[in-house]
């Protein structure tokens, strides 16, 4: 953490003028104020550790291109973001402080939808929201995907890894195919995009040779610009599930029997289960609850009140109506064996019926984008998310919700756990830390928090899936096998493509060989 009384960080005045010259006068931004708009909203007030030095906003592929180039030139780093949200992750704000923020609010259009063969392409300002408007606009019968939230990027969102919870949700299929600026300016196209007019660009999700398009997930070896989107078939029928258990006892056995619905092919996409708190609010629309430290009897009272129990899951069945109805009489039969399992499903809607949905749960899996999760909240309630990846087994899911609940309670956290069916295989269980964000020293302890559930997740042999930026190298330290053989090789791929390190330095503990050998000085002041 930086010294608050240190001068924001600022850019030359040639840099400036260049930068201009670029994108003009109205897409770079040095003052104070506005470059603060884009730093991350949840971070420790007056610490100006991740301060950037300006926002440049592009409009063309063109121009990312030179503001690459240029940023090679000056020797300052650069970090991309999409529409700047990314809340618990660290938003907009970048990992070196003096950076370029690249913003793409205004590379927002979405430049294709083929209805065929379903599926849309996008630049990376394009919100879920805007992708949904497009294909209501246009009477496609195509079903979009989207998170929580529908405000941010859905090019920010999957080079995040970040979840969507439909059918393409599940192993992070949503993205096919990339358009790349890479780190000295060059534009790289991914897979049939290789090909000139390749006509299998979007649709296919192999190369000839290595497949490189995950390999900008995450990384700082390229911005991408340019991505399909799979889309789906609006269903016949819609059935919403909630699946609740009302004892915390019987956590293990909604575990496994949600991997089995998952493997038998009841259940689709990415269901997501929620401790008491964080179901009150994501499946019921309530308030963020709980200034105080709740005890276990005011959470049972919360849960029964509520009726989402101990906790709770958000799924569905999608599909024509004989197999949707067949599909939830063997999830209600399944969940049934559970003590104190409950099913919700009170209907099927048909596509003209989803104006009749109501609850932002029901919206979301059924890809209607909201923002009510935000709009409960409080503004003056943060939170920080430490999300380890375990596999789908109740005994290893109960092994992490209790460190963490004991780690969250010392700290005088209440607890609140969602778990990502991200697979057949696989879940993330996300530990959200809740904090006053006007108080400094509330919000330290909170990033104290978040560290130590990264190392304890680590200890137990879960690694961390997209940390906070104040994590990152922590997280990145639990990889360790061979002496950190994957680090060091995705060191050289970073050293080879990007020598002057320019581009998002540190993001997710990938640092170049000049921040490796000591950080230079940055032309930024």
């Amino acid at each position: 953490m930086t010294d608050v009384s240190l001068a924001p960080p600022s850019l030359p005045d040639e840099m400036v003028r260049e930068l201009t010259a670029v994108v003009g006068a109205d897409s770079v931004h040095i003052e104070r104020r506005r470059v603060d708009e884009f730093k991350d909203a949840y971070w420790i007030p007056g610490d100006e550790t991740y301060a950037a030095s300006a926002v440049v906003q592009p409009a063309t592929t063109d121009q990312v291109r030179e503001i690459v180039h240029l940023a090679g030139r000056h020797g300052v780093p650069v970090w991309p973001h999409s529409q700047g949200r990314n809340l618990g992750h660290g938003g907009a704000s970048p990992r070196v402080r003096g950076s370029i923020q690249i913003g793409f609010q205004k590379m927002n259009r979405v430049l294709e939808i083929n209805e065929e063969l379903a599926y849309a392409v996008v630049e990376p300002g394009v919100t879920w929201f805007d992708l949904y408007e497009a294909v209501q606009a246009s009477g496609h019968r195509l079903m979009t995907p989207c998170p929580d939230l529908g405000w941010g990027s859905i090019i920010g969102n999957s080079m995040d890894a970040g979840h969507t919870y439909q059918q393409y949700g599940a192993d992070y299929m949503l993205p096919t195919g990339f358009e790349v600026v890479l780190p000295d300016g060059d534009l790289l196209r991914t897979g049939a995009g290789a090909m000139p007019g390749g006509q299998a660009w979007h649709v296919y999700k192999r190369s000839l040779g290595p497949s490189l398009d995950r390999l900008f997930v995450q990384s700082n070896l390229g911005i991408v610009t340019r991505m399909g989107v799979w889309l789906k078939r609006l269903p016949e029928a819609y059935a919403p599930l909630m699946l609740s258990v009302g004892e915390d006892d019987d956590l293990e056995a909604a575990v496994d029997t949600i991997r089995e619905l998952r493997l038998a092919g009841h259940l689709e996409g990415a269901p997501a289960l929620f401790s008491t708190l964080r179901a009150s609010h994501m499946l019921r629309d309530l308030p963020v609850a709980a200034p105080h430290l709740l005890d276990d009897a005011e959470l049972r009272e919360i849960g029964e009140r509520t009726g989402v129990g101990a906790w709770a899951a958000r799924a569905a069945v999608w599909g024509d109506q004989e197999v949707v109805q067949a599909k939830v009489r063997r999830i209600r039969r399944a969940w049934a064996r559970i003590p104190s399992g409950r099913v919700e499903s009170p209907r099927l809607y048909g596509p003209d019926e989803y104006g009749e949905l109501t609850c932002s749960a029901d919206q979301i899996m059924i890809g209607i984008p909201t923002l009510k999760a935000i709009e409960s909240t409080p503004d003056h309630v943060a939170h920080i998310d430490v999300a380890p990846v375990l596999p789908l087994r109740g005994s290893e899911v109960r092994t992490m919700v209790e460190r963490g609940r004991a780690l969250m309670r010392e700290a005088g956290a209440n607890f609140g756990a969602t778990l990502v069916v991200t697979g057949e295989r696989s879940c993330v269980v996300i530990l959200g830390i809740r904090y006053d964000r006007t108080d400094p020293a509330g919000a330290r302890a909170a990033f104290g928090l978040a560290r130590r559930l990264v190392a304890e997740a680590g200890a137990l042999g879960y690694g961390e899936s997209r940390p906070h930026l104040e994590c990152m190298d922590l997280a990145a330290d639990q990889y360790s096998f061979n002496d950190h053989a994957y680090r060091r090789f995705v060191e050289k791929i970073k050293d080879a493509v990007d020598p002057t390190g320019i581009l998002a330095p540190g993001r997710h503990g990938i640092w170049p060989a000049s921040y490796r050998d000591g950080a230079p000085a940055s032309p930024c002041h």
